[in-house]
């Protein structure tokens, strides 16, 4: 339990960086409405970011509202986010590869039950 915990805190820090490099003006509740969590999630996850000095909070300028931060990677945030983005694609295509052997296995399963009845019918 503690391994899928961790590799769900993990792929939810890829995601949020990724957003961020992208789209560094992001609110909070948009981060939250992307990656599928409350907005009290990604409050602690952007803190847990600043505090490891992978994100620094700048103001955005080009907001009305003053109080509207931009969230930018670091370099340290940059760096983090490549090693988390090869740690995300080694495991989704382990699960893919497990996901295609089934796929295969219950082809293979329907494929044998349909000659199977049709066998039964002549």
């Amino acid at each position: 339990m503690v391994g899928q915990r961790s590799e769900a805190q993990e792929d939810l820090r890829f995601r949020v960086l990724r957003l961020l490099q992208e789209n560094p003006e992001m609110s909070q509740r948009d981060i939250a409405a992307a990656v599928g969590i409350s907005v009290g999630g990604v409050h602690y996850c952007l803190n847990a970011l600043v505090e490891k000095g992978m994100v620094k909070l700048g103001n955005f300028s080009a907001a009305n509202d003053k109080r509207r931060y931009a969230y930018i990677l670091t370099p340290k945030g940059l760096t983090e986010k490549a090693a988390l983005t090869s740690r995300f694609l080694k495991r989704k295509m382990e699960e893919y590869e497990a996901l295609k052997k089934e796929i295969e296995t219950l082809q293979t399963e329907v494929n044998l039950g349909a000659d199977m009845a049709s066998g039964s019918r002549q």
